[in-house]
């Protein structure tokens, strides 16, 4: 049995004034799958992910984030609601928590939105409800499951900008999850980290995958963590798609081997 997609790129473009940056691209990722979009610098991968979470409106085409209730139409939608209402968390190249909070703070606010819900808009929190009583408390329990996964229950109360690189990297994947999406978006996680922690991050997404069943798309330019979790690969170059398989057959494409090495 095929696996059920999970996001449609259709005929996407995005174009700067003359300058086209990401040119008639289509694809799909499959639910509880990692999805790979890797390329040379300039391809259009970022791009891409701030079309998809609403940091830039398309110029053309379609994305389309399916789940159980029916579909959402992502190019019509405004930044916030692709969150809270698609279920699409990303995280970015430069790291961007919140260096000012504790870690455990920047785990709780990403779940900003299911407590003002819960609060009525601030109604029940200032009467001390029990209902938001209860939703505090599992904004904290998962926030320290969460911890717990990381490594980090005992740096619950450390500035997170006080933390080591490879920890923050993770981090802001575990702030990224806190908001329980359908789709998890990862710009170049692996970025400045050292063997060791690639390593772990490579076993931290693969678990993500299994234990949580939600499609996963990368963009990541260390070929070892592509190669290694990948179910599918996309290549873009110059913003137009390549190549569009499985790690090994994407990997030996001419076309994928002359983008990143050139020709004469």
């Amino acid at each position: 049995m095929s696996a059920a997609p999970l996001l449609e790129v259709q005929n996407l473009s995005m174009r700067f004034g003359g300058l086209v940056a990401i040119d008639d691209l289509s694809f799909t990722a499959n639910r509880a799958e990692i999805t790979s979009i890797i390329g040379p610098n300039g391809a259009g991968k970022t791009t891409l992910f701030n079309c998809l979470t609403g940091f830039y409106r398309p110029s053309s085409g379609r994305l389309i984030l399916h789940d159980d209730a029916g579909s959402h139409d992502l190019e019509r939608m405004r930044g916030y609601r692709i969150a809270r209402e698609a279920g699409v968390a990303r995280t970015f190249q430069n790291i961007r928590l919140f260096p000012g909070m504790t870690v455990l703070e920047n785990l709780v606010v990403a779940q900003h939105a299911r407590l003002m819900r819960a609060s009525v808009w601030s109604i029940a929190g200032i009467l001390g409800l029990a209902s938001y009583r209860r939703a505090e408390d599992a904004a904290a329990e998962l926030a320290g499951d969460w911890l717990r996964r990381i490594g980090l229950l005992d740096r619950a109360d450390a500035l997170a900008g006080s933390l080591p690189y490879g920890a923050q990297r993770r981090l802001e994947i575990a702030r990224a999850m806190c908001t329980e999406p359908r789709l998890l978006c990862l710009d170049e996680p692996a970025a400045g980290l050292n063997p060791r922690e690639s390593a772990e991050l490579k076993e931290f997404i693969r678990a993500i995958r299994e234990r949580h069943a939600i499609g996963i798309l990368l963009v990541e330019h260390d070929m070892s963590v592509v190669m290694a979790i990948s179910d599918r690969v996309v290549v873009l170059d110059y913003g137009a798609k390549i190549a569009d398989g499985p790690p090994a057959a994407v990997r030996a494409d001419p076309r994928v081997i002359r983008a990143y090495l050139g020709e004469e």
